[in-house]
């Protein structure tokens, strides 16, 4: 694309996306670097994750996928030998497709980030994907995993490989010889970023899953977020628990927002969730909640510390607070119609936006990542946002997720993503949840826009 093209395209695009946060002029392919087994495509995802829900439009480039739409059965690792020319041209190929996909997700899809992930090993492959952003107008950041901890490899090996399609059906013995045997091919050919000959790339070194980091040449903005996000993450096993507050006396009359106390349930609840917690024999809980009182006498009944977090407050509804659906639609049914067409991004009159949210959020979100074992103590609008990061819903499912009242989830982070348990603690409780209605017009009826209204007293 010649640069007149690319200034008019990035042009365009700032004056069409304007609720989209425009980090950069110029969109970012990051590359990572390692032998297999690093953790790449771990670190590839869970940064496209984050990436997408604070709003920058990302996508992962798995050359590994390519490689096995082209070559539909995998053998062995004599794929992977440096001197096996047929396959060598294979995987060129490959790497070639995937870079063109970069370019079309960047020009047709009005993308901001492409994670191109593969073991990109040599100075000569980092040169070619160098040199292809360049001419597009596209910066580069590298991200390399080193790590020669015999331990975390075999860990990493198991958790992964006996997930990927090349060894399905495989004996754990025999793939695991062949994929050992498979990294031996990469070692031969690997050179590592140079500190000295690289210092003009822009690049973090990872050592160890964490234990140290090497930063070069942060160009931006995106380039500092990838980095700081990059160097809270870890891969220690833990439990994350996400409950809203015991059912509130505003709940029961069906008012959102406000301060009020819990119901009578909402403290059976409360003490329900302190057995079940107890339970649980979790190491060295933290738990936290909001500065609202529901979830801290939700929290009291755990008789253990907690702390208290203002970022954790419900979604802030303005000109709305403590009124019920029926009297929103009543005073502002524009309002109300607004909201339906696009819960994300609707900001209440003096009130937040779910978009609102989430940036306010992403301080919890980092220190969770940096966390183990943590109970979190919320509330609806904040659940269904934390939710939507770790099990990666897009921001128009994110205002629709299900958070019931008196229920846990715990979510545990595996491979490539969360395993989620749901626990419901047999305390009832009213429905708080209301569907998007089929009519979303700001002239319907009053009976269309309260359509799906839970009931309430």
């Amino acid at each position: 694309m010649e640069p007149t093209q690319w200034e008019y395209v990035r042009r365009r695009r700032c004056d069409s996306a304007a609720s989209v946060p425009q980090f950069c002029n110029s969109p970012t392919v990051i590359v990572m670097v390692g032998l297999p087994a690093r953790g790449k495509t771990y670190i590839s995802k869970k940064l496209t994750r984050y990436l997408n829900w604070i709003g920058v439009p990302t996508k992962v480039f798995n050359v590994g996928q390519y490689r096995r739409e082209a070559v539909k059965t995998y053998k062995n690792f004599e794929f992977f030998k440096p001197d096996n020319e047929e396959a060598m041209r294979i995987r060129k190929a490959c790497a070639a497709a995937a870079l063109k996909d970069v370019a079309a997700f960047f020009t047709k899809e009005h993308g901001q980030v492409a994670v191109f992930d593969a073991t990109n090993t040599t100075r000569e492959r980092r040169a070619v994907i160098n040199s292809f952003a360049k001419e597009r107008g596209y910066k580069v950041f590298f991200v390399e995993s080193i790590c020669d901890d015999p331990e975390i490899i075999t860990e990493n090996i198991k958790q992964v490989k006996f997930g990927s399609p090349d060894y399905i059906d495989r004996d754990i013995e025999e793939a695991m010889s062949d994929f050992i045997q498979r990294i031996e091919c990469y070692k031969a050919s690997y050179t590592s970023i140079d500190d000295e000959k690289d210092r003009k790339l822009s690049y973090i070194k990872i050592f160890d899953v964490g234990s140290r980091y090497l930063v070069n040449l942060v160009q931006d903005h995106i380039q500092s977020r990838i980095v700081y996000y990059l160097m809270n993450i870890h891969v220690t096993p833990r439990s994350i628990f996400l409950s809203r507050h015991g059912e509130s006396e505003l709940n029961l009359l069906g008012r959102i927002g406000g301060d009020s106390g819990l119901s009578p349930r909402g403290l059976k609840y409360a003490n329900a969730l302190a057995t079940f917690i107890r339970g649980q024999n979790i190491k060295d809980l933290k738990v936290w909640t909001s500065h609202m009182k529901r979830t801290i006498q939700t929290a009291e009944a755990l008789g253990v510390q907690y702390e208290q977090w203002k970022a954790l407050n419900e979604i802030d509804a303005g000109v709305c607070e403590e009124l019920t659906y029926e009297e929103i639609q009543e005073s502002f049914p524009e309002e109300f119609a607004m909201r339906d067409q696009e819960k994300y991004r609707y900001r209440y009159p003096k009130g937040e936006s779910y978009e609102d949210l989430v940036h306010r959020l992403e301080p919890v979100i980092m220190e969770l990542e940096r966390q183990e074992n943590v109970l979190v103590i919320c509330h609806q609008a904040i659940m269904r946002c934390l939710m939507a990061y770790f099990l990666d819903k897009p921001a128009d499912e994110l205002p629709y997720l299900r958070c019931p009242l008196h229920t846990v989830l715990k979510l545990t982070p595996v491979a490539y993503g969360c395993k989620v348990e749901s626990f419901f603690l047999n305390i009832e409780a009213v429905n708080t949840h209301r569907e998007r209605p089929t009519n979303v017009n700001v002239n319907r009826k009053p009976e269309e826009a309260l359509q799906t209204v839970p009931d309430h007293n």
